[in-house]
């Protein structure tokens, strides 16, 4: 196979679409918390406010481009599966963030001279190394749970109730 027609191969499958579409949100939504994030830390704000603000900022174009865009789902978002776990998701790499501006900052605070760009540099740069960690393992989450369409887990629940309901009623007494 030519290298051409594996690239157009790739580039013309759907699982490539969905990852260009990821991508291109999450570029979205990291601009969007990049550019509050960048503004509060100018602002003196602490690092674990701005990290905050930065992820309500692109927690929901993230959100709106991943469901409707990049997955193309329509009906309405499953509670539990959708909504809690990409919460719960977004506060973890929330916290990781958090944790390693905030020690940038430290650092920022003992080794370079206050008044330079390079200090609000240095720690929105912290912020982005985070977001990149994460972008691949959220986006599998995302494809194989968060995202996927009916719940698997509540399916396989519900076909052990099933079988063992099955069982029962053909025991004879």
């Amino acid at each position: 196979m030519v290298p051409t027609d594996l690239y157009r191969r790739v580039r013309e499958s759907a699982y490539a679409g969905k990852v260009t579409r990821y991508a291109i949100g999450s570029v979205v939504a990291l601009s969007t918390s990049v550019v509050v994030f960048a503004v509060m830390d100018w602002l003196g704000v602490h690092t674990a406010i701005d990290s905050a603000a930065a992820f309500v900022a692109g927690a929901i174009p993230n959100w709106i481009l991943n469901r409707k865009w990049a997955w193309k789902m329509k009906d309405r978002a499953d509670f539990m599966r959708e909504i809690v776990a990409y919460i719960v998701i977004s506060v973890a790499v929330w916290a990781a963030s958090s944790w390693a501006t905030g020690e940038t900052q430290h650092w920022v605070n003992h080794h370079v001279a206050k008044g330079t760009g390079l200090r609000v540099i240095l720690v929105t740069a912290a912020y982005v190394v985070v977001q990149a960690v994460f972008f691949v393992a959220k986006f599998v989450i995302y494809d194989k749970w968060v995202f996927a369409g009916r719940s698997r887990v509540r399916a396989a629940l519900r076909s052990r109730h099933q079988v063992w309901t099955a069982a029962r009623a053909n025991r004879t007494p």
